[in-house]
């Protein structure tokens, strides 16, 4: 199965843009920007709307979801807009006990720490997802030739989530589990897979142009642990997706180690968090793949002439690989001014693409 005939991507009016152009490895006609966490709470437009209402109650109210989505864009004119959602919604829409606790981050009523727990999860069904459809169907009938990212968490932070029952610094509970017991292990990865799987599927057939995979928190792992307990899941996630042919993107924090076996769970564009020169990225990536990143949010804060010449660097280094979309190597701080976000993005289309 492809994407539908009517499909944006399929029809002409997102498949030239700068965005899929770099996706794919082609010269862009501006160099393409967006950032990770653009549509949401750095903006006052966002927590205006937002206020008296819970995240994940947001997030699956079709016609708020799509107008944050577009906030981000009508401001400070990205070259694509990311769905507004939380990658703990496919579980909210199992009907797993879980939610967003202001300050905290998701939380789950009862952790899942045992085979028997696992083995009763429930499952994700596609009809549960027509919230998502609608959200996304609204937004891409407002962006017109600019593309939507659809996005998923990776089956790792999901079920690291899962385990521990909230946000953790080391992520022992996974990583013990899945050496412990590692059929339950595979078991629940396998869960979260398809649970994402189907969450970004459902963006990409309305209208999404490009899907992300997030791996908030692979960055606690080693590369032996990753290859053999997580990247087959990841794998598994978008395998639901492969068949669209849709630029498939994945990224994680902390995970420098880990590109390669990041690259080889079958993707498009590999995302660099701020760590990693995009050169010395592209560099292990042996020139494989387009790259996305990774300018530091922490210089946002900075004075204009030194976050200047650190966007000029990473323009610079981003030269280097297949395609280059930039963006933050994390997602935008809360406390970003937009302003300055506004000046990054007109900085970065005023410099001509490399190639």
């Amino acid at each position: 199965m492809t994407l539908s005939a009517t499909h944006p991507l399929t029809d002409g009016t997102t498949s030239e843009s700068p965005l899929i152009q770099s996706y794919l490895g082609r010269t862009p006609s501006r160099r393409p920007v967006w950032f990770m966490r653009q549509a949401g709470r750095s903006l006052p437009e966002y927590r205006a709307l937002r206020e008296g209402t819970a995240m994940l109650d947001a997030c699956l109210d079709p016609a708020m979801a799509a107008e944050i989505t577009l906030q981000p864009v009508r401001r400070h004119d990205v070259d694509a807009a990311i769905f507004f959602s939380d990658i703990v919604i496919p579980l909210k829409l199992a009907g797993v006990d879980v939610d967003i606790v202001p300050g905290v981050g998701p939380v789950l009523g009862s952790p899942i720490r045992s085979a028997a727990d696992i083995a009763a999860l429930p499952e994700l069904t596609d009809r549960a997802l027509n919230p998502i459809r609608e959200a996304v169907a609204r937004t891409v009938a407002e962006l017109g030739s600019t593309p939507l990212i659809g996005f998923a968490g990776a089956p790792f932070t999901l079920a690291a989530y899962m385990v521990e029952g909230r946000p953790s610094r080391d992520h022992l509970g996974p990583r013990t589990m899945m050496h412990a017991d590692p059929d339950a292990w595979r078991a629940l990865t396998e869960w979260a897979a398809d649970a994402s799987g189907l969450f970004l599927r459902a963006q990409l057939e309305a209208g999404a142009s490009a899907g992300q995979l997030f791996d908030s928190w692979a960055g606690s792992l080693g590369l032996d642990d990753y290859v053999e307990h997580v990247a087959p899941a990841s794998s598994r996630a978008l395998d639901h997706i492969r068949d669209l042919g849709a630029p498939l993107v994945h990224f994680g924090t902390g995970t420098s180690e880990l590109l390669v076996a990041m690259r080889d769970v079958g993707v498009d564009v590999v995302g660099v968090d701020y760590r990693l020169p995009l050169d010395e990225a592209n560099r292990r990536l042996g020139g494989t793949v387009a790259l996305q990143g990774n300018i530091d949010p922490a210089l946002l804060s900075a004075p204009w002439e030194v976050l200047e010449a650190h966007v000029r660097a990473v323009l610079e280094a981003g030269s280097s690989a297949p395609g280059h979309v930039v963006n933050l190597g994390h997602g935008v701080p809360p406390d970003a001014d937009p302003e300055v976000l506004t000046r990054v993005v007109s900085l970065i289309h005023s410099v001509p693409p490399s190639r």
